[in-house]
């Protein structure tokens, strides 16, 4: 709950706060317009980022590789992308490290080795696709009677394919 309240209450405040004090140097309207212009900006520039990583996605998915860039930069990139627009001073610091490549490398490494940590605590599972989970009770349980089956090798393979 502390941390909910940090991001709901705390935050939203010193968001206020700055923007009074910017509102009081530059005047209202300098103000507004600076906090739709970095609205405008960053959402372009995080509409371009994510289309970079997807490209570069799709061309390892083509390749048959997995991708370098992992998960965490496309969610990094989108959440950067929520926050720039949002009204704000933090906001906007937070929103252009999370989507400018660079810093967005460190954010990630951070992100990687929290992970990391809870998958090896146990607090994270990771699944792989299709799987619904251990059992959970008789309805999920298919029984099934097992057939020993003979299999016999013979050597029907034509000489000339035999080399």
């Amino acid at each position: 709950m502390g941390r909910l309240f940090l991001l709901f209450t705390v935050v939203p405040l010193v968001e206020l706060y700055l923007l009074i004090a910017i509102g009081r140097m530059l005047g209202p309207v300098p103000t507004i317009g600076l906090v739709l212009l970095t609205g405008a900006l960053g959402a372009w520039f995080a509409r371009l980022e994510g289309a970079k990583v997807l490209r570069r996605w799709q061309e390892a998915m083509a390749r048959q590789q997995l991708p370098k860039d992992g998960v965490i930069d496309g969610l990094l990139i989108f959440i950067g992308g929520l926050m720039l627009i949002t009204p704000g001073i933090l906001t906007d610091v937070a929103g252009l490290s999370m989507v400018m490549p660079l810093t967005r490398r460190v954010i990630a490494g951070f992100v990687r080795v929290w992970f990391e940590r809870q998958i090896a605590a146990g607090r994270v599972q990771v699944y792989a696709p299709g799987y619904t989970g251990p059992p959970r009770g008789p309805e999920d349980v298919i029984e099934v009677e097992g057939e020993v089956v003979e299999v016999v090798v013979t050597s029907d393979i034509p000489p000339q394919l035999e080399k």
